[in-house]
């Protein structure tokens, strides 16, 4: 791991300390351009950690700092992002397989986060989680159920299921304003990246069965 320090950060809000960590993809052509914009005062944007495809670690702001990384946003009826996560930026372009050297990398910086937070599996989170419709990442190509497996994302088979879709996905934590088509899109995208068209039956389980 290795340091570059981004000026994008304050202190956190109302004395909150990290309980979610959000995943997010880069969506630029390199690393080293990720990081050359997080560290820019001009794009008032930065993430604690970004790890490039090959696996490298580099943090840019202090955990006990608030970055500048989730924005506008909801999960679990809680809001104020920021000030309740750890941000962690994955060198990818959002159309791309993640390699293996990066995943190994996320799930040694996940284990070593929570080492020092206590933070429920079920707070680890895309940013399309918290802000369904207006982010995306980390996208279709995630893999959520390799996470999961190890106790680094919320489980892959799901709680008894409520008869109505929102109230499942609610429940599930996807809190933020929406209308019922971006929820939906925000759960596929989480849960079931393959599945298009109408909500379906499965839909209201949420998780996929692996």
């Amino acid at each position: 791991m290795r340091w570059h320090a981004s000026p994008n950060h304050g202190p956190r809000r109302n004395g909150l300390t990290p309980s979610i960590i959000v995943i997010h993809y880069t969506a630029m052509d390199t690393s080293d351009a990720a990081i050359e914009r997080l560290c820019d005062p001009a794009a008032e944007v930065s993430a604690h950690y970004l790890i490039s495809n090959k696996g490298e670690t580099v943090q840019m702001v202090a955990e006990d700092q608030r970055a500048w990384h989730a924005g506008a946003g909801e999960w679990r009826g809680q809001d104020d992002i920021n000030s309740r996560s750890i941000g962690i930026e994955l060198d990818n372009t959002g159309f791309e397989p993640f390699s293996e050297p990066q995943m190994a990398a996320l799930e040694r910086l996940l284990c070593d986060i929570r080492s020092r937070w206590s933070i429920d599996p079920l707070n680890i989170i895309g940013h399309s989680d918290m802000a369904p419709g207006r982010k995306f990442d980390p996208g279709p190509r995630f893999d959520w159920s390799r996470l999961a497996r190890q106790g680094l994302a919320g489980p892959t088979t799901p709680p008894a299921a409520t008869a109505e879709f929102v109230e499942t996905a609610r429940a599930a934590g996807f809190t933020a304003t929406s209308d019922d088509g971006l929820l939906l899109q925000a759960t596929r995208l989480r849960f079931a990246p393959w599945r298009v068209g109408a909500q379906c039956p499965e839909d209201v389980e949420l998780y996929h069965r692996t």
